[in-house]
């Protein structure tokens, strides 16, 4: 009876998605993502990352980047999943469920599994209700037109937990997001750059309003939470994925750390924070953001330090 579930199981999972087209993407995923998209697990309620987020942009497929919803067509159900009333045409396939009851979810590019869609129960007008696991989604952001005033940081400090941690609590900054940055190797797993040498630095995406926080401020209070000083790593985190740096967008942001560096040199700190170039940045996986939120727990290698 076990081998002929584990039958069943199997074949309706190759059924859904293209295991050899898409085997690279989906030996990078975590064991809690391989268990939601895969295999049609549901992620526990008010623990995923999109629950409650507001950030204008486009909702895209985990696995396979195909994008499936709007941030426009996503509301609050107070369900404790994300909620959209609608999804971008052609881009979510509809499936019966196997308890008979539901009706399944599924990335119509690559076959994962999203979720659950509902209909009648009149949370908006359009009476729909697509029931989305975050773990399955990733958020692109493209702010509104009168959003022109986010900006994008990038700052790396040794462990993405404990710079998130402090830099998503500043007044001004719209979402933290943990990464990595200045690699050479496109959208490396966290395994890959932990147990690899990817070249990648663990990294932080700062979403903020320049109109409520400046870069500066944003950029100073980076050097206070961790240690600029040390050269291996950051408290015991030791590793080339662990170096302090800053990754800049333009000139101005140079000249910004070059000023702040030489403040902390005055104040006598050998800082070896490395100023970088803008490259692409990979967002880790759901079960890397907002992590000490999640455990309800502080940094153990991070802390504030004045230093200026």
């Amino acid at each position: 009876m076990k081998l002929f579930m584990l039958f069943i199981l199997l074949i309706t999972t190759m059924d859904a998605i293209d295991l050899k087209k898409y085997d690279a993407q989906i030996q990078k995923l975590s064991d809690e993502e391989k268990y939601v998209i895969i295999n049609k697990g549901t992620q526990a309620p008010y623990t995923g990352k999109y629950t409650e987020e507001k950030t204008n942009g486009v909702y895209v497929c985990k696995l396979c980047g195909n994008p499936l919803y709007k941030s426009s067509d996503k509301f609050d159900s107070h369900c404790g999943w994300p909620s959209f009333d609608d999804a971008i045409d052609g881009a979510v396939k509809r499936v019966r469920d196997a308890d008979g009851r539901r009706v399944e979810i599924v990335c119509a590019k690559c076959g994962a599994h999203l979720g659950h869609v509902f209909e009648g129960e009149g949370f908006t007008p359009k009476n729909t209700r697509h029931c989305v696991n975050s773990i399955s989604l990733k958020l692109e952001p493209k702010p509104h037109a009168k959003d022109t005033n986010l900006s994008y940081a990038y700052f790396a400090g040794g462990c993405f937990w404990g710079v998130e941690y402090y830099l998503q609590k500043l007044d001004g900054v719209k979402e933290v997001i943990s990464g990595f940055m200045g690699g050479h190797v496109k959208n490396p797993s966290y395994y890959e750059v932990v147990r690899s040498d990817t070249g990648h630095l663990e990294t932080v995406e700062v979403i903020y309003d320049k109109n409520k926080i400046s870069y500066e401020k944003i950029a100073k209070t980076f050097f206070e939470i961790h240690d600029p000083t040390q050269t291996n790593g950051q408290g015991p985190d030791i590793g080339k994925q662990y170096l302090s740096a800053v990754f800049v967008n333009n000139e101005k942001e140079r000249d910004t750390i070059k000023k702040l560096i030489s403040q902390l040199e005055q104040n006598g700190f050998r800082v070896a924070t490395k100023i970088l170039d803008k490259s692409d940045f990979y967002e880790a996986d759901e079960g890397h953001q907002d992590y000490y939120d999640k455990k309800g727990a502080k940094p153990y290698c991070h802390g504030y330090v004045k230093r200026f």
